[in-house]
């Protein structure tokens, strides 16, 4: 058995403090702030497949050739020494890079966190459980093996006595008691862990973010995308910042999924206590997307409701409620926008408040560069930028959508009584 005192060295030994750590506005004063760039670190990637467009080419390729950051071209003082990969379709990539980069691929994950030897031999772990062809389960989920990847992992890390830092790309799992078990992990081994994506820290137009600690009544993200995918994504653009109102977070109550008409019957209702929303909210969100949909006749005009119906043919919703009473609503619009946007109603303002969650686009899509910016920080510091707390929420926010669209009924949710306190510090890019 291992001596929790001797575990606990082990992990934190090497990493520089958190206190080292010089922050303004959500960006490093350096990029190289973190640590000696000469002092490189040993990474190993584990993901389902890498090729063009894929999360390994998006993310793992950041640690092996750099990203912008700040208005510079920042090389994370880290060495790709190995990597796992599940899959190898026509189009592979995994392959070159590692002939080009130098590291091998491994035919398990433990031996690729332990380069071949005996013991763990990896400074952290990127792991990467997104795309490939995995089976779907009743209710449309891509059945990802993040899990079982995160507990190869873990299982290394109580064999060896010793654990490292690990970043979860996207959601943690398809079932709502894995995930929670991978965070109960990493608790009780007592590494650093942080998950999620890159809608929580990109660019926001305008630069805003939730007054911290304000009342805030009813939020509201208008997205695109599909189900068991973007969903996360357009959940983590409310959670980041509804995670930040008075009291911190308290969990999710309940969840509800509805699509095509019964859509456009909420749109209808006019307010949440009709079955809808607050129709500001959706007018707010839609006046700051840049990819408004118009008709080929017209530009800069509001869609009518009848456009709105021609355009958007399947409307996808998620109504929920936090455990403290605030309400949610998530929207896909396909054919109405093709981004995502954010508003909130604030106790005691009259305007909601309102941004646009932007992406840049291919090829470079350095909204990729500022999450894995995050995953360097808590590699090199040992400390998350925060709390793994909210991709577990926003992981059974998912599982309980997908399950209420299928089954045509509300998820009540009380195992879903996640609690956290959100940084107060601004994390998303800013220049």
């Amino acid at each position: 058995m291992i001596d929790r005192r001797t575990f606990l060295g082990s992990t934190a030994g090497g990493l520089v403090t958190a206190g080292s750590l010089v922050t303004a506005g959500g960006l490093l004063s350096s990029p190289l702030a973190w640590g000696d760039a000469t002092a490189r670190k040993r990474l190993a990637i584990v993901t389902t497949e890498w090729r063009y467009h894929s999360h390994a080419w998006h993310m793992g390729t950041r640690f092996l050739v750099g990203y912008p950051i700040g208005g510079h071209w920042h090389h994370p003082p880290f060495e790709v020494v190995s990597a796992y990969v599940d899959q190898f379709p026509e189009n592979d990539l995994s392959r070159a890079r590692s002939k080009e980069f130098g590291f091998p691929i491994y035919p398990s994950i433990a031996e690729a966190l332990r380069c071949g030897g005996d013991s763990l031999a990896v400074d952290a772990v990127l792991i990467i459980g997104e795309h490939g062809d995995y089976p779907r389960n009743e209710f449309g989920q891509y059945l990802y093996p993040r899990y079982e990847f995160f507990k190869a992992a873990a299982d290394v890390f109580r064999a060896d006595g010793h654990a490292v830092p690990v970043f979860n790309d996207k959601h943690l799992s398809w079932k709502w008691a894995w995930a929670k078990e991978m965070v109960d992990i990493s608790h009780e081994l007592d590494f650093p862990f942080l998950a999620g994506s890159s809608l929580p820290v990109t660019w926001r137009m305008p630069s805003v973010d939730m007054p911290y600690g304000a009342g805030v009544e009813e939020v509201m993200c208008v997205a695109i995308g599909g189900v068991d995918s973007y969903d996360f994504h357009a959940l983590e653009t409310i959670q980041c910042m509804a995670e930040r109102r008075r009291g911190g977070e308290t969990g999710v109550a309940w969840v509800e999924g509805l699509r095509g008409d019964a859509v456009w019957q909420a749109m209808d209702a006019g307010s949440w206590d009709a079955g809808g929303w607050d129709p500001k909210l959706f007018e707010a969100c839609l006046c700051r997307t840049q990819t408004l949909a118009q008709p080929e006749t017209f530009s800069d005009r509001h869609p009518t409701v009848e456009q709105m119906h021609e355009w958007v043919a399947e409307p996808v919703m998620y109504r929920f409620q936090y455990n403290d009473g605030l309400r949610g609503t998530m929207l896909m619009m396909n054919g109405l926008v093709n981004d995502f946007t954010f508003a909130a109603r604030i106790t005691d303002r009259d305007e909601p408040l309102s941004t646009l969650f932007y992406l840049p686009p291919n090829p470079n899509v350095v909204y990729s560069a500022a999450l894995m910016s995050k995953a360097e920080e808590m590699f090199t510091t040992g400390v998350a930028p925060y709390p793994i707390e909210r991709t577990l929420l926003t992981s059974g926010m998912v599982e309980a959508g997908v399950q209420s669209l299928t089954t045509g009924k509300r998820v009540e949710t009380p195992y879903m009584d996640v609690r956290y306190t959100a940084p107060r510090e601004s994390l998303f890019f800013q220049s």
